[in-house]
């Protein structure tokens, strides 16, 4: 049984109450580590530590381009640890080792990005209307970052969150889900090895209403960045605004895939696929409506049943494995209700619809027809491997069913026709649209969602200037000090 230990202040430590949590692999069944369950009090002595390193540390006085350096050494030791920390997240989460292998690989790379932005973050020298007076402007970090990451893909949300900050110079506390901390402590021990000054990077596990809340409601946190259900995010956005904390929300959807009858049919039932099974359907962006034009719909869905039928269940530690367990007991059961809604509002399994013998948190892959835009099944986030298909007539249909939604994260559009390309990505309200593709991303290109799928953008340039706040500096080089009593412009 290994025990993982919280990172405050460079150190391992326990939690000030002495609770663990245990921590389930999904496919076996078994504890197989606990982890510290931190309180109020650690939060309150990891938050004095990473304001402690920023103001008074040696990482508040470091310059851009040696907190750089730092982040690319961070990215040569990480990669050296991929494969050991990939293994970990699949012991606690269940996904398959080779999705977690290829982002924990991916993940350097992205370290890289966000290193070699930190000294080119630049002020302006804006010109004034005043004589004798010269301004310029200053980009400063906003201080203490609150991270808090879900479950499905921990490193990789974590590092979109960190690696941007500590590039901005702001000090990072993290939060992981409670049922999937120990890859994120691993993470984090390797930043000493790295060379990072104590208390940059804080690591406090436990639940949210323990550990989150306080983190939230801090007086020393300056932002929050929170990747979770919009009901989390609603919580967080309510808690920070009460100390008036910038805020970036990264939260669910209920993303259209839209297939039209001029599509590469081939390709577009491999997006189909990999747009709601992949990483067993618990990912922010899963296609789970996938949209399909009439004069196809049949056609289409036997080649999609095809292919999803060959999906391959098992242990994701075996390369061979296709689709793994849900992660946690608490989704299992929502998958599983949300299974029983879909039936009785009159979605038809053509495809699954049921448990897995395979193990005991496994859902078979399911395709649901007779859905329609106002079912439940159609409405709300299910995060599991459960596919929706409504037909539409034609592409003024498509735009109404896809949008009419409280989410806007991503969206998928099939089509030969450039026109219709440009004409979809304009009408989607969605953050990403992605055309003859599905799930391509990168940490250059920002990701955020419309609506309640969020506020702001993670990846590239922007994610930096979202850690910074900015300055303006007026300094009298020759002018008159007016009388004080006259008010004057210019």
């Amino acid at each position: 049984m290994e025990h993982f230990q919280m990172i405050i202040d460079g150190q391992s430590v326990d939690g000030s109450g002495g609770e663990v949590i245990e921590s389930t692999n999904p496919y076996s069944e078994q504890v197989w580590a606990t982890v510290a369950r931190g309180t109020e009090e650690d939060v309150n002595r990891a938050v004095e530590a990473a304001d402690r390193a920023r103001r008074k540390g040696p990482w508040g006085q470091m310059t851009a381009t040696a907190r750089g350096a730092l982040m690319r050494r961070f990215a040569e030791i990480m990669a050296e640890h991929a494969q050991r920390l990939a293994e970990i997240e699949v012991r606690d989460n269940g996904k398959l080792l080779a999705e977690m292998g290829l982002q924990l690989r991916y993940i350097p790379q992205i370290i890289h990005y966000f290193a070699g932005l930190a000294d080119k973050v630049e002020g302006t020298v804006p010109p004034i209307d005043r004589a004798g007076h010269f301004t310029y402007t200053r980009r400063e970090p906003v201080g203490v970052v609150a991270a808090i990451t879900p479950w499905n893909s921990p490193l990789m949300l974590a590092t979109s969150k960190i690696m941007p900050a500590l590039a901005a110079g702001c000090t990072v506390v993290l939060k992981p889900s409670e049922f999937t901390s120990a890859s994120t402590i691993e993470f984090a021990k390797l930043f000493k090895e790295a060379g990072f000054p104590d208390g940059v990077v804080n690591v406090v596990t436990g639940f949210g209403k323990d550990v989150g809340s306080a983190l939230t409601t801090h007086p020393k946190v300056a932002k929050v960045s929170f990747t979770g259900s919009d009901y989390g995010g609603r919580a967080v956005y309510e808690a920070a605004a009460k100390t008036f904390k910038t805020v970036t929300l990264e939260l669910g959807g209920k993303s259209p895939n839209i297939v039209f009858d001029d599509c590469v049919m081939e390709d577009a039932v491999k997006g189909a696929v990999s747009g709601i099974f992949a990483a067993s359907g618990q990912t922010c962006i899963a296609g789970s409506r996938l949209l399909v034009q009439r004069s196809i719909h049949d056609q289409f869905v036997e080649r999609l049943l095809d292919l999803a039928r060959t999906a391959k269940l098992g242990d994701p530690m075996l390369e061979t494995t296709q689709v793994g367990p849900i992660t946690t007991p608490p989704q299992y059961e929502k998958v599983l209700s949300y299974l029983e809604v879909a039936k009785g509002e009159g979605a038809e399994p053509v495809l699954g619809g049921n448990t897995s013998d395979v193990g005991k948190w496994f859902v078979e892959p399911t395709i649901l027809t007779g859905v329609n835009n106002n079912m439940r099944i159609a409405r709300e986030e299910v995060f599991g491997p459960v596919l929706g298909i409504i037909p539409f007539e034609d592409e003024e249909e498509a735009i109404e069913i896809a949008n009419d939604t409280i989410y806007g994260l991503a969206s998928g559009v099939w089509t030969q026709s450039m026109k219709r390309a440009f004409t979809m990505a304009n009408a989607l309200e969605a953050g990403t649209v992605w055309v003859n593709t599905y799930r391509a991303a990168s940490f250059t290109t920002p990701f955020g969602g419309y609506k309640n799928s969020g506020v702001g953008s993670e990846n590239g340039i922007s994610a930096v200037e979202s850690f910074l706040k900015r300055k303006s500096v007026w300094i009298n080089y020759g002018a008159d000090v007016p009388n004080p009593f006259v008010m004057r412009i210019g």
